[in-house]
């Protein structure tokens, strides 16, 4: 029998609550290490990343900013690469990873730069 742990616990029950709202919208997946934070918009019926942005980026590494001020960062470059190829309506796929701290930061700053979730 496999265990579970309760990580992976929360990812399956906001994915399965999730799949109720995908009506007609991409999703954003956010990926957040100890140091580095990274977020795409995909299309899950064509099962494709469409715009991807991420703390390990040359120009954004370069900048050295801390890891608060980076979510921030990733969020506009995300939101801008997202405007730039027409996508406003989006559902938040925060993973295993609690609505707390970088991923609150990262989603009120995509909704500040105009993405509707």
């Amino acid at each position: 029998m496999k265990k579970i742990n309760n990580s992976t616990k929360r990812e399956l029950r906001n994915r399965k609550k999730l799949k109720n709202v995908a009506v007609n919208r991409y999703r954003i997946s956010v990926f957040k290490s100890l140091k580095n934070i990274s977020a795409q918009i995909i299309d899950d019926k064509m099962k494709k990343t469409l715009v991807s942005a991420s703390s390990i980026e040359k120009d954004i590494k370069a900048s050295k900013k801390k890891k608060i001020e980076a979510s921030v960062l990733i969020g506009e470059i995300l939101a801008k690469r997202a405007a730039e190829k027409k996508i406003t309506k989006v559902y938040f796929d925060r993973g295993p990873y609690k609505y707390h701290g970088r991923i609150k930061i990262f989603a009120d700053t995509l909704r500040k730069n105009g993405l509707e979730f």
